[in-house]
């Protein structure tokens, strides 16, 4: 019986493995065999989820012909897999991958690192922020004093607290869209909110346009979904959207959904102006085409004279064509798990009804925290403070990398959470693997789109400051050395513990 629950094909492997594109050897510099670099590129894809485990490879002559090689490189590659615990093989079932005995499943999305793993590892991979205390605290103690009433109830509410679902209608009303409580419907975090989006507009097959590059664990949501992802690039450094693109792509893709982060992008840092949003939801419009607008990072912004456009449901009055996904995991905190939909009534109605077979609601008690940072203005100052942290430790990284790896090419945000780099034409899936090796984590830029695109990128995020910015940046200078010369860690460049 075959092993494999899964098949990559030659050509989507190719494509997989020639987007590694490494920086040209200098002098003295020896480059792998052939069959050693195709079995290191499969690795590395292994070990970054790109390619799942127990995926069966393509046959030696199919791999061989899509990549124009000898069928002798694959057969040499694909035996030191196996030698290395990266392959299983049995005759008549063809090959699969597989990760040694004792190491670890390799993560599909950006998954942060456990507490205890802190002291040796800087991890760049999560962006997220310690919680702005003391106003945790402070709508956790207020959420208690307000408990009572709902615990003589059963606590499931589908849609949400009504008292919160109108909390979060009247702020949509404060900036300029009228909104009632019928139109929102809270949810376990952005992802919770856009799981339900995903399953009730675009069911196994449909299309789904996506930025390029994009939110990395969206991006594998929906690829789970069973979504076909058709990705549309972005303009280049912060200049958001490419409307030419995108109606090219939903005039002729049609897709049913089209996913985008309008506020900060993430990874980009890009912020679209007013003429994009109303020119993309007129495109969305006229495609038939649902348009989810991801607000989680609306509130960052981090210099003070940005001047935030409208929503991108500003430009939608009549509702029919923006679903909006807001959040409290950026701009307060990622362990509170409250996400929200803003939407026409039908479709809240919808989704309402669809819950039932999925996590029939969202706990009550972090909905009542949210609900008194709402009510009483704790909300505000918390996000102010999230803000001041993060913009110091923009500031301290963009600094850091400057100085210690001048080469590395980006546009500072004026806002949100990341910084996308351009890694002075290394892989990033090599600096990945060797940032591991010498203490630092970052993902790399093909986590961020389809089909092994950005392979030069990494994604940097403002959760280090001061000091640990600047060691940071140190170990990213030395996972660099390692992936431009093909050597091996030193005594000097090993991860070291750190104490912030």
């Amino acid at each position: 019986m075959a092993q494999w629950t899964s098949a990559v094909g030659p050509a989507q492997l190719a494509r997989l493995l020639t987007s590694q594109q490494e920086r040209p050897a200098g002098p003295g510099t020896r480059r792998p065999p052939a069959y050693r670099a195709l079995a290191d590129g499969i690795r590395l894809l292994v070990l970054e989820g790109r390619v799942p485990v127990a995926a069966r490879l393509p046959a030696e002559r199919e791999l061989a012909l899509a990549l124009s090689v000898s069928r002798t490189t694959v057969a040499a590659a694909y035996e030191t897999l196996r030698t290395e615990g990266f392959l299983e093989s049995r005759r008549g079932a063809g090959s699969w991958t597989a990760v040694p005995a004792g190491n670890p499943l390799p993560a599909r999305g950006l998954e942060p690192l456990p507490p205890d793993a802190l002291g040796s590892m800087i991890d760049l991979g999560c962006a997220s922020l310690p919680a702005p205390e003391p106003w945790l605290t402070r709508a956790v103690r207020g959420a208690l004093e307000e408990l009572p009433p709902y615990a003589h109830t059963h606590g499931d509410y589908p849609a949400g607290l009504p008292a919160l679902r109108a909390m979060i209608a009247e702020r949509y009303t404060a900036r300029g869209i009228p909104t009632m409580p019928e139109q929102i419907m809270v949810t376990t975090g952005a992802m919770g909110a856009i799981d339900a989006i995903c399953h009730l507009f675009a069911g196994r097959g449909e299309r789904i346009a996506v930025e390029s590059p994009s939110y990395a664990n969206i991006l594998q949501l929906m690829r789970e979904t069973g979504a076909r992802l058709v990705p549309v690039a972005m303009a280049e450094g912060l200049a958001g959207w490419d409307l030419d693109r995108w109606r090219q792509v939903l005039r002729e893709a049609a897709p049913r959904i089209a996913y985008v982060v309008a506020d900060f992008h993430n990874p980009t840092g890009a912020l679209a102006d007013e003429d994009q949003r109303r020119r993309l939801v007129e495109a969305a419009r006229s495609a038939g085409t649902v348009l989810v607008a991801d607000e989680t990072m609306t509130e960052l912004w981090l210099d003070d004279d940005v001047e935030m456009p409208r929503p991108v449901c500003g430009f939608d009055p009549a509702g029919s064509t923006v679903v909006t996904v807001g959040s409290a995991s950026k701009a307060f905190w990622a362990g509170m798990r409250i996400g929200w939909v803003r939407a026409a009534p039908d479709v809240i109605r919808s989704l309402v009804a669809a819950r039932a077979y999925a996590d029939l609601g969202t706990p009550v008690l972090e909905q009542l925290a949210v609900n008194w940072l709402f009510s009483t203005g704790g909300w505000e100052q918390a996000v102010a403070l999230r803000r001041a942290q993060a913009r110091e430790n923009r500031d301290a990284l963009v600094g850091a990398l400057r100085r210690e790896l001048p080469d590395w090419e980006f546009s500072v945000p004026r806002g949100g959470l990341t910084l996308w780099v351009r890694a002075g034409g290394l892989s990033g899936s090599r600096l990945a693997e060797a940032g591991e090796r010498v203490g630092v984590r970052v993902p790399s830029g093909p986590r961020f789109g389809v089909d092994g695109a950005f392979e030069g990128f990494v994604r940097l995020p403002f959760t280090v400051g001061g000091a640990v910015a600047d060691e940071a940046a140190a170990r990213l200078s030395a996972a660099a050395r390692i992936v431009e010369t093909g050597g091996t860690v030193g005594a000097a460049e090993g991860p070291r513990t750190f104490v912030a």
